[in-house]
């Protein structure tokens, strides 16, 4: 397979994955907006917040849960300890698809995993709403069965559909899976009556560190918030909504890009070769691609944050009421909105490196990843005293900066030798930087005079004004990014939506 075809292949999973995610997402949008009306911000961050996982941590953490942690006032929150026992029963469950989800993403099924997925979020998010409004009273049992419920559905999806597959002629045929049934999923003993593999359980172990170190960088900051109490209940539910609406583009566009577009340089790209011993036409397209994905990342970041933290204030009020807009929702999603551009530039520089990265590279990279978990625990902790739950977002502008910095010298270092540079992905025109400022300056001026508290006329003056400012930024874009413009049209425009995603 060239790699003109792969990178078609990409583009059309991306494409794929996009869309459905849009469309289902904003359907729970809608939905959790509905149910925030009805809810107190401690609930929110008692449900949000504490989720263990694994079926010895569900039973060892639901002891600590219980036992050790703060457990909140019961007129608040009503039903805790039934909530931690059916959060944790959540997790076993959730834990049994798992084979099932790693089944599908090795065989690149980006249709059955955003289906499954998509569905089982509506399906929790319409019965948590059916819940809040009909039976109040039960209090964080709501989110707890809700979430068994949505575990149940996912974990069924999977099974129903590779059931069908593997029962069918054509798969049988053509060997599609590496199982031939569903029993092989489960554990089983081998044939030499070893019931453990030493040799799959040693790859194993290290898939568990890396993913472990990545869970620190990722939701460290839960931890702090749980076992630290560095927040009271109510400042943590503000903090996991803003955290979740600032993420909502990060899950939206960044992903389905990211996992693509990782699969692309990892069959165009070597691992274990040099960069001057790779295939010169492939490189050379690698370099292209990355350099037209950089440039993507960093215009639709900068539109995030330049316009994000004229509008936060004004969404939060759309979404969630006074209990957001007010105190210190607004502040967390600005900061938020910076976060997204770092999120967007190493989504983009990660799935390069990850792909290009020999196995030794990575052992190294893994070892500073460890050290990175701990300073970035550390500052977590710090930034919050100092300067409250804004400090989680901080401290994790400082964890994305340095693996940012991490990969781009890797890249870098790759393309050193070769007339490449896609790292002039991240360089803007001058004028097109200037529309950001301008777009800024305007929106900044706007707000303060229009939002949020003169009624809604003044809000849809104030929406105008940011539209006009968009359709200038983007304009400009237009005219001064041709490059990334054909990249887009060429690759993204000829994916169609009839294609099938298996």
């Amino acid at each position: 397979m060239g790699s003109q075809e792969v990178l078609g292949q990409a583009a059309r999973l991306a494409s794929s994955g996009l869309l459905l995610q849009v469309l289902f997402r904003v359907i729970t949008f809608f939905l959790n907006a509905f149910i925030l009306r009805f809810l107190s911000k401690e609930i929110v961050g008692i449900v949000n917040v504490r989720v263990p996982l694994g079926v010895f941590w569900s039973l060892f953490l639901g002891w600590v849960w219980l036992q050790l942690l703060e457990v909140p006032n019961p007129d608040v929150v009503p039903h805790y300890g039934t909530g931690v026992v059916l959060f944790g029963l959540s997790a076993v469950v959730e834990l049994l698809g798992e084979p099932f989800w790693v089944l599908a993403q090795a065989h690149i099924f980006v249709r059955l995993k955003v289906i499954a997925e998509s569905l089982s979020v509506i399906l929790r998010s319409v019965l948590t709403a059916f819940l809040v409004l009909w039976l109040p009273h039960w209090g964080l049992c709501i989110f707890s069965l809700a979430q068994l419920f949505y575990t149940s559905v996912l974990v069924l999806s999977y099974v129903v559909y590779f059931t069908k597959l593997l029962s069918s002629p054509e798969s049988t045929k053509q060997h599609i899976l590496p199982v031939s049934r569903i029993t092989d999923l489960l554990p089983n003993f081998t044939r030499s009556r070893d019931f453990v593999n030493w040799k799959e359980a040693k790859l194993t172990w290290s898939f568990f560190k890396q993913s472990f170190l990545k869970q620190i960088l990722t939701e460290g900051e839960r931890y702090v918030m749980t076992f630290l109490n560095v927040l009271n209940f109510g400042d943590q539910g503000v903090y996991d909504i803003v955290n979740n609406l600032g993420s909502l583009v990060a899950r939206l566009i960044f992903q389905p890009i990211e996992e693509s577009f990782y699969v692309f340089f990892a069959k165009v790209l070597e691992r274990e070769k040099d960069a001057t011993l790779q295939r010169q036409e492939d490189f050379a397209v690698a370099a292209a691609v990355l350099e037209s994905l950089l440039k993507l990342a960093l215009l639709a970041g900068l539109t995030i944050t330049v316009f994000g933290f004229a509008y936060s204030q004004l969404a939060l009020d759309i979404y969630g009421g006074a209990m957001l807009s007010s105190g210190s929702g607004p502040v967390l999603l600005r900061t938020y909105c910076l976060y997204v551009l770092l999120l967007a530039i190493n989504g983009v520089t990660e799935c390069f490196t990850f792909a290009a990265m020999s196995k030794k590279e990575v052992d190294r990279y893994n070892f500073t990843m460890l050290a990175l978990s701990f300073s970035f625990l550390a500052l977590s902790y710090l930034l919050t005293r100092w300067c409250g739950s804004v400090g989680f977002i901080l401290a994790n502008c400082f964890n994305m900066g340095i693996r940012i910095t991490q990969s781009l010298c890797f890249i870098y270092h790759y393309y050193q030798g070769s007339p490449h540079r896609p790292l002039a992905g991240l360089y803007l025109s001058p004028v097109l930087l200037g529309a950001f400022v301008l777009s800024g300056v305007i929106t900044g001026v706007s707000e303060v005079f229009l939002c949020c508290d003169q009624g809604w006329p003044a809000r849809l003056a104030h929406i105008t004004v940011g539209a006009f400012s968009l359709g200038l930024t983007i304009g400009t874009a237009f005219v001064t990014e041709s490059k990334l413009i054909h990249f887009l049209r060429t690759q993204f425009g000829v994916s169609k939506l009839a294609d099938k995603m298996t």
